[in-house]
């Protein structure tokens, strides 16, 4: 006769047969499975940082080439627009770099482009660096936009598209074909000269675009740059993109200001050949002299009625 086995008898029991042993529930055999099973080891912060600051970077310099780029005004040439001096903290400006994909420049659009080889250098040059470490970390801080770009990278306002004629001036003002233009963001550096530099009609060639700086009398632009006239103008294709937002420094936020020139222009009086500006004094002198002697007889007439009078 077998034994009865005692209730306190250890679960584990090796000469205890499977049968004997009391089943676990299908929740206490996955917990049990959770327990056995080893935690994943988390990364240090420390180690995840360099990935993180890799990624950072691609992302940044995909971003920067193909939909935004910061840039760094150098030069006072768009005051007030833009700010930028020699040696001062600059605006940084967003450049949309996607717009003319799908659009074309238009008048009053300030742009950054990239200078044709007619225009000379009178804009500040970028400060080269033999040091290697410096000249990497300047190509670092040019392309998030913290030291100028290697590159020779202007900032101008489309005045003219290709097509127009645009010339200088009527009262003080730019002329596009025939109509003088409203240009609210002029600004003068100096208070006591703030006359326009005249210069001579230019058509400009289709495919290219004719830009000024707003600070205009402290502006090498389209007016001076090769020579002037048609060498003075930017071919859409030399375009980066359009300025958007000045994001640097914060005192500065703000959008940055399109306004359309052309579109309150008025209409400039054509001026007639010298030689039809002199008839009117001319008829004034022919119908003189007529004039004088019908005057004469009818005051003599009007003296010899009255001396007839009893």
């Amino acid at each position: 006769m077998a034994e009865p086995v005692s209730r306190n008898a250890p679960e584990d029991d090796p000469d205890r047969s499977e049968e004997d042993k009391p089943r676990l529930s299908r929740s206490e055999e996955r917990g049990g499975s959770r327990r056995r099973a080893k935690p994943a080891k988390k990364r240090s912060f420390w180690k995840e940082l360099p990935i993180l600051l890799v990624i950072a970077l691609v992302l940044t310099i995909l971003i920067q080439t193909f939909l935004a780029k910061v840039f760094m005004i150098p030069s006072g040439s768009m005051e007030a627009t833009l700010h930028g001096c020699p040696g001062c903290t600059g605006d940084r400006i967003l450049v949309d770099r996607v717009t003319y994909d799908f659009t074309e420049p238009s008048p009053g659009d300030v742009i950054v482009f990239k200078g044709p080889p007619a225009w000379v250098n009178n804009e500040i040059p970028p400060q080269e660096s033999s040091n290697v470490v410096v000249h990497a970390l300047r190509g670092l801080g040019s392309l998030v936009g913290f030291a100028p770009p290697d590159e020779r990278d202007f900032v101008k306002r489309v005045i003219a598209v290709g097509g127009q004629t645009v010339r200088c001036c009527d009262e003080n003002r730019v002329v596009v074909d025939g109509k003088a233009l409203d240009e609210p963001y002029v600004h003068w550096e100096d208070a006591s000269d703030q006359a326009e530099k005249p210069f001579a009609p230019v058509k400009v060639p289709a495919g290219t675009v004719w830009v000024m700086g707003d600070n205009r009398n402290n502006s090498e632009d389209s007016r001076f740059q090769g020579g002037g006239g048609v060498n003075g103008a930017v071919p859409v294709d030399n375009i980066i993109g359009k300025a958007r937002i000045i994001v640097l420094p914060p005192s500065r936020w703000g959008g940055i200001t399109d306004h359309n020139p052309q579109e309150s222009a008025q209409p400039v009086a054509l001026g007639a050949p010298a030689w039809q500006s002199g008839l009117p004094l001319g008829a004034g002198i022919a119908a003189a002299w007529p004039a004088l002697f019908v005057g004469r007889k009818l005051k003599a007439g009007l003296r010899r009625a009255a001396g007839r009078k009893p």
